[in-house]
């Protein structure tokens, strides 16, 4: 407690008590100075009013003004007191700068917005005038982009085609593959035909029977020609089959991980599959030096000797008698025929699975014989039992019918017809199925003679949109690209034409009436003819219960 003295009147005072409580919570600093005299700090008062308490509920509040802040933005305009200063009597204001203002001519509001008006069509001519120099200008610019760009394609297309006679040209110079002869073949024949038709155009009697006995002598001359090519050839092909064989055998285990990754592992059998493609390719070489031919046939031998037969014992005996031809000087002409004798039995060697275990998944003869009897069939041509593999088997067939080597020599005989445009088009179409990717089915059905009889009899061998004939350039896509590929759901066109077609999303805008009736047209004519098949009604009928869904 504090007691003092309070004034009441003009000289009386009055005792009062004054009780002091101690605060219970820190008061904050609002501020002070300092007396740099004395050091003493001096503060700014704060309430002593202790603050009310909120009564607790447990539960932890927030009121709105401590949530949300408010901003205004309101201008203020201060106020600027001027004044100004008159000439007067005893007082001189210069007026050299003052500037006379004369009234001009009032405008009413009709003339003023007539005036903005006129004003406004003046910058909107400006403006239009710089638009349309901008319009030609992207015009030109687009139009000379274009006509680059087609003579590019154009250019293109010439090396294209020159680029593709080029290899026909060489293909047929230089037969290596069995559709090489084929267009050989097929030469041959169109040949056949024009000098056949010139001989009864132009000769008749006795001259006639001697230019067709002529030509007959031509065409076994020409023919006689093929066979050694292809001799040569087959020669070339079958070792390097032979090669591609036992590289395959040497190759290591490869899968793919989970990462996509691929992870490769040498196993014992793949490794000794690969000693052994070694030693054959070493053996197979011509012109080396006679010191690493005699290495390489002692190796061969150390080899075949680990296994005791007679296949081994004969590969021995030949490579004694080789080097001891080696020793004696031996022209390298006269050792030929031994050398492919080493290497043929070598190669049985290589092709036994007792001593090659890698092998036995690569032969198409397995060694157990009973595995052969579920897929063999017989043929009546060349009266051989053969693999299911080598009978080609179109969508329409009915029976198994001749194997692919009695197809060929018949083709050659007698129609000598080329096929390698249809697998072309085939080979594009199952690719481009393939990327699709939605379990597509009939296109690997369907064979290159159904392809060819709907490209021939359906198509007419042209392009639907530009009729180009050329087979070379034509591609088979999906008519609507949202189902599957079918003989009744495909368009012939070419490549720049498949590729515009594929990237429409309304067949309807795009094409006109007439055109899509004629496009159904096509396809209905393709469903009767592959209706009749059994394999493909199932196909059929789906397709329509899911054009009728739609």
């Amino acid at each position: 407690y504090l007691e003092t003295s309070i004034l009441t009147g003009s000289d009386s005072f009055q005792d009062v008590v004054v009780k002091i409580e101690r605060p219970t919570y820190h008061k904050p600093f609002l501020g002070g100075y300092k007396n740099r005299i004395t050091g003493v700090e001096f503060h700014n008062a704060g309430s002593q009013t202790i603050p009310k308490k909120r009564p607790d509920k447990g539960i932890k509040l927030f009121c709105r003004e401590t949530q949300t802040v408010f901003e205004k933005n309101k201008p203020q305009q201060t106020k600027n007191t001027t004044s100004t200063q008159m000439t007067k009597i005893g007082l001189y204001v210069s007026n050299m700068t003052d500037k006379l203002v004369s009234p001009g001519k009032y405008l009413t509001a009709e003339e003023y917005h007539k005036r903005r008006l006129e004003a406004v069509i003046v910058l909107q001519t400006y403006f239009r005038r710089w638009h349309a120099i901008n319009v030609v200008q992207n015009l030109r610019e687009e139009k000379r982009l274009r006509l680059a760009w087609e003579a590019q394609e154009e250019l293109r297309r010439k090396k294209e085609k020159e680029e593709k006679l080029r290899r026909e040209h060489e293909r047929r110079l230089n037969p290596k593959t069995k559709e090489d002869f084929e267009l050989l073949y097929h030469a041959l024949e169109l040949w056949r035909q024009e000098e056949t038709e010139r001989i009864n155009r132009t000769l008749t009697g006795a001259e006639r029977k001697a230019a067709f006995c002529g030509l007959l002598e031509q065409e076994a001359q020409l023919i006689s020609s093929i066979g050694r090519h292809k001799l040569n050839a087959d020669e070339g092909n079958q070792q390097k089959a032979i090669l591609h064989f036992l590289d395959k055998c040497a190759q290591p285990k490869r899968w793919k991980a989970y990462d996509g990754k691929i992870t490769e592992m040498d196993t014992q059998d793949t490794l000794r599959a690969r000693e052994l493609f070694e030693i054959y390719r070493s053996i197979s070489m011509n012109d080396i030096p006679k010191d690493e031919r005699i290495d390489v046939l002692l190796t061969l031998r150390r080899t075949v000797k680990e296994h005791e037969c007679n296949l081994t014992w004969e590969i021995v005996e030949l490579i004694d008698r080789e080097v001891d031809l080696m020793s004696r000087e031996v022209k390298e002409c006269n050792l030929e025929g031994l050398r492919k004798r080493i290497c043929t039995l070598f190669l049985r060697y290589i092709k036994t699975p007792k001593f090659n275990p890698e092998v036995a998944r690569i032969l198409k003869v397995p060694p157990d014989p009973l595995k052969l009897y579920k897929n063999v069939n017989f043929c009546h041509s060349c009266e051989n039992y053969l693999p299911s593999t080598e009978f080609p088997v179109s969508a329409n067939s009915h029976t198994i019918g001749r194997c692919r080597l009695c197809c060929k020599l018949d083709n050659e005989a007698s129609r000598r017809e080329a096929f390698l445009k249809y697998k072309l088009i085939l080979e594009n179409l199952r690719k481009s199925e393939a990327d699709y990717q939605d379990d597509a089915k009939i296109v690997f059905l369907v064979q290159h003679q159904d392809l060819q009889y709907m490209i021939e009899n359906i198509w007419g061998c042209q392009s639907a949109l530009s009729a180009c004939s050329d087979l070379y350039d034509l591609f088979m896509v999906r008519w609507d690209k949202q189902r599957e590929w079918s003989p009744w759901n495909t368009i012939l066109l070419t490549k720049d034409e498949a590729d515009a077609h594929l990237r429409l999303s309304n067949l309807q805008e795009a094409y006109e009436a007439a055109f899509i009736h004629r496009i159904k047209h096509k396809h209905i004519r393709a469903k009767n003819y592959f209706a009749q098949i059994p394999a493909m009604a199932s196909f059929l009928h789906k397709s329509d219960n899911q054009a009728n869904a739609n």
